[in-house]
């Protein structure tokens, strides 16, 4: 192993070659074995597994997918949602920033820099068991999961001889936390009440986009059901702890150019019935809205959504918009047959939604025909048929950490001594659920969505908060050796402004040199020296307390 006190790694992006060997080899043997498995090719998990191999240790990279690079490269560019970048150092600032804005080739340059370490990746295999020995996990037990034609993932799978991996260190830097759910780590779901950490915005919130939308299949008849899309309101206080967490969705690219549109065909269960809830809010739009542009603005709303940096994202000031809400809820803690499931509604949902508003006669013909003529750009994502090869999972799994990152933290009203980076967003949730409610107001019947909220802007509070080591592990009698950088120990609150890519990409560079003091030391990862873990990090160019830069 390397001196860990060398020089800080000077970060050369690489050169174009080696991509097609990173192309998906299910020629794997049956056992394999390293002094860190990073479990999960997220851009976190693809800086964890560089450092550790800078840092002097054999490494693998597990991959469920055949593509690196998460949401970078599945609609999100490495910058967008970075509002101070002088607050990001190591690998992060000086390589993972400099990977462009289009996704092929962000998804390229994630693939050459792991070809040219020479990293060991495995593509298409997840996790499905995990043995542990004593506080320690020892193996992974992997399975094939070779996503289909359009990217959606399979479900669960007897099938096949499965892989074993085992390691020293094990680094869940997955957006689901399966590797630390497996290995039966504690973890939270769903939103917290206002109470458990004296969070004022958690728990259930208030009503937006309240639309005056008769909710039932037949109108003004309670005993016959709601439309779809809305959800029964579980009438829980304003305040309260539920299960339900913000929606996702995908951030796609459009085209009307037919040299590379890839048509968006219907789903084979297609019925307009399924979209009457769009239907009536579509109504609405036009009974309120005073001026043609003013129709069609309200009606891009709910597609393609929000032009957000050449890609579409969720409308979250649109009671209807571009994906479903309130099916998270279920994906969070779910198998891979719900997964599957929820992952491909998230795609049939979208191609409904497309054929509808292009064909349904209560649509303005003017909205049909402009709506006709988009197709999803394949020049974008062409292995997938135009299709984004990552769901946009903002929250799943939290760990139950040894500190819990809460509102206070993203406040900057605490202080934590262990810090190994920083992070800096508002808190930003899209809705949680939309549900048939009656106006506060007036007492009219209508339908809803709640739990959105962006508090601060993208800017927050304007001043970055700590993120201590204490948020990336567990406690040591739940696991020794696991690092988990992504589905981190945080309220529902506070992960939603820590949630960002740059921020998992800062805590997995700090995880893997942490994963290397643990081994060097031959001590727990929770007894490794907090001090030489921040030399050593800042050594490599982490920024881990925050000076304003001098004006002028």
């Amino acid at each position: 192993m390397h001196d860990l006190h060398q020089n800080r790694h000077s970060a050369v992006l690489p050169s174009p070659k080696k991509y097609e060997e990173q192309i998906p080899d299910r020629t794997e043997s049956m056992t394999s074995r390293a002094d860190i498995c990073v479990y999960g090719g997220t851009p976190a998990g693809c800086v964890a597994a560089i450092t550790a191999h800078q840092e002097g240790n054999s490494v693998i990279l597990v991959e469920p997918g055949r593509r690196l690079g998460g949401m970078l490269g599945a609609g999100i560019k490495p910058l967008q949602d970075c509002p101070l970048p002088e607050a990001v150092g190591g690998l992060t600032n000086d390589v993972v920033f400099h990977f462009g804005n289009h996704p092929p080739d962000i998804v390229r340059r994630f693939h050459e820099w792991l070809a040219e370490a020479g990293i060991k990746v495995i593509f298409e295999h997840r996790v499905r068991s995990v043995t542990r020995n004593g506080d320690r996990i020892d193996t992974i037990q992997l399975e094939p999961s070779p996503p289909d034609k359009w990217g959606v993932p399979p479900p669960e799978s007897e099938s096949g001889e499965p892989l074993s991996i085992s390691a020293s260190i094990f680094i869940d830097a997955s957006y689901e936390g399966d590797l630390m759910a497996l290995a039966e780590v504690p973890y939270r779901t769903g939103r917290e009440s206002r109470q458990e950490f004296g969070e004022a915005p958690a728990g259930v919130g208030h009503i937006t986009n309240w639309t005056p939308i008769d909710p039932y299949v037949i109108p003004g008849d309670t005993t016959s059901g709601l439309i779809p899309f809305i959800d029964e309101d579980h009438g829980l206080p304003i305040g309260s702890a539920d299960g339900y967490t913000q929606a996702y969705n995908f951030r796609f690219y459009l085209t009307a150019d037919t040299r590379h549109k890839a048509e968006i065909t219907a789903p084979d269960d297609y019925s307009p019935d399924t979209f009457e809830l769009v239907r009536r809010y579509v109504e609405h739009i036009k009974s309120v809205s005073t001026s043609t542009a003013d129709q069609l603005d309200r009606l891009r709303a709910v597609f393609p959504g929000w032009l957000n940096s050449g890609e579409y994202n969720y409308q979250r000031a649109s009671l209807v918009t571009n994906a479903p809400v309130g099916v998270s809820r279920d994906y969070q803690d779910g198998d891979w047959n719900v997964r599957s499931r929820i992952w491909r509604h998230h795609i049939d949902y979208l191609r409904g939604l497309h054929h509808f508003l292009s064909t349904h006669p209560d649509v303005p013909e003017e909205f049909r025909r402009e709506t006709a003529a988009y197709g999803l750009d394949a020049g974008v994502f062409p292995e997938t048929g135009g299709w984004p090869h990552q769901l946009y999972v903002r929250v799943s799994r939290r760990l139950k950490g040894r500190y819990t990152l809460t509102h206070a933290d993203v406040l900057n009203q605490t202080d934590p001594a262990d810090a190994i980076g920083l992070a800096l967003f508002g808190v930003d949730v899209y809705p949680a659920r939309r549900i048939a409610r009656r106006d506060p107001g007036t007492g009219r019947l209508g339908v809803a969505t709640e739990g959105d909220m962006f508090i601060g802007g993208h800017m927050g509070t304007g001043r970055p908060y700590p993120v201590p080591y204490r948020v990336i592990t567990p406690h040591k009698s739940d696991c020794a050796n696991l690092l988990v950088p992504v589905c981190l120990s945080a309220t529902h609150i506070a992960y939603a402004a820590t949630r960002m890519e740059p921020v998992f990409c800062v805590l997995a560079e700090s995880a893997a040199v942490a994963a290397t003091l643990s081994i060097r030391n031959q001590v727990a990862v929770q007894d490794i020296d907090p001090e030489q873990l921040r030399k050593r990090i800042t050594e490599r160019g982490q920024i881990i307390a925050w000076s304003p830069p001098e004006s002028g």
